[in-house]
C-alpha cells in the first residue's frame, strides 16, 4: 500500500491549508531566505505558503509540487500573476536534477508519509551544496487544550488510529531531528513553535473547521471504514468541537517541531 493522505482534500481541510502563510507556518525559515534563491516547496497544497515564500526569494525560481492534481490546479489558479510554477510531483522521486534548489521546504508533509527518511533523502538530493532543507510538522500527542472534553480525547485517539492504519506518524514533530540525521544530514538544527487558538474568532474558526472535518472529510470516512468509530460518535465529536469553541475560557495549542538541515 502506498501513502494514504489521512486528511484528504475536502473544503474543510483546504480551509485550514489556505489560512497558512510564511509568517504563521515557516517563520523559522524566513531569516535564512534572500533574493535570488531557487526554492522547491514539497507538498505545497493550495500554494499559499509557496507564493508567500516566493516574495522572499524573488527573482529566484520557485516551484511547488503536490501529489494531488486537483490541489495543484487550485494552487496555480491562486498564483496567477506570480512567477511561481506548480506541478504534480512525487516526494520520493522529485522531477529535478541533483543540486537544483537552494531551499527545499515541506510543511506538514512528513507526518503523512510511510517513509519520511526516504523523502528527506530525496529532498537532500535536489538541494544545492550549501543549501537548506526546511521541514515543519505537528506533533498530535503534544497538542494541549482546555477545557478537557472527553470526546476531544476520542477525536485524538481516533486520529492516531487512522494514521496507524495508514502507516503514517501523527507525532512526526518529535522525530524530525532523528529522521534528518538518518537521511544523511550532518548539520541539523531543531526548534519548535505553536499555533494558539484562544480568541472568540479563532475558537469559532478552529472548532468549526474541525467539526466539519470530523463529519465530511477523510477523517470521518477513514475512521468508519477502518472500524474505529461510527457515524453517531462522529456527530457527538463534532458537537464537542462546537462546545469547546463556545467556551470563553477555551484554548487550543497546536505544537510543531521544525528542522533546518544542511549537509
Amino acid at each position: 500500500m502506498g501513502d494514504v493522505y489521512s486528511h484528504g482534500h475536502h473544503e474543510s481541510v483546504l480551509r485550514s491549508h489556505t489560512w497558512r502563510t510564511a509568517e504563521n507556518s515557516a517563520g523559522y525559515l524566513l531569516p535564512h531566505l534572500h533574493a535570488g534563491m531557487d526554492l522547491l516547496d514539497v507538498g505545497c497544497g493550495p500554494g499559499t505558503i509557496t507564493v508567500d515564500l516566493a516574495t522572499r526569494v524573488s527573482p529566484g525560481r520557485v516551484v511547488g509540487i503536490d501529489a494531488s492534481a486537483d490541489v495543484v490546479a487550485q494552487a496555480a489558479r491562486g498564483a496567477t500573476g506570480t512567477d511561481v510554477s506548480f506541478a504534480v510531483g512525487d516526494v520520493y522521486a522529485i522531477d529535478a536534477p541533483d543540486a537544483s534548489f537552494d531551499v527545499v521546504h515541506a510543511h506538514q508533509v512528513l507526518q503523512h508519509l510511510t517513509d519520511p527518511v526516504r523523502a528527506l533523502t530525496e529532498m537532500r538530493r535536489v538541494m544545492k551544496p550549501g543549501g537548506i532543507v526546511a521541514v515543519r510538522d505537528s506533533d498530535y500527542a503534544a497538542f494541549a487544550w482546555a477545557p478537557r472534553i472527553p470526546l476531544l480525547d476520542r477525536w485524538m485517539a481516533i486520529y492516531h488510529g487512522i494514521t496507524l492504519r495508514n502507516r503514517a506518524e501523527a507525532d512526526a514533530g518529535r522525530y524530525l531531528f532523528g529522521w534528518a540525521r538518518t537521511a544523511g544530514f550532518t548539520d541539523v538544527a531543531a526548534t519548535s513553535t505553536n499555533w494558539t487558538f484562544a480568541t472568540p474568532e479563532d475558537r469559532e474558526w478552529w472548532g468549526g473547521l474541525w467539526a466539519d472535518r470530523v463529519l465530511a472529510s477523510s477523517y470521518g470516512e477513514q475512521a468508519v471504514a477502518y472500524g474505529l468509530t461510527d457515524r453517531a460518535e462522529l456527530e457527538a465529536i463534532a458537537a464537542a468541537w462546537h462546545q469547546w469553541a463556545d467556551d470563553e475560557g477555551a484554548c487550543f495549542i497546536v505544537v510543531h517541531a521544525e528542522v533546518l538541515a544542511r549537509s
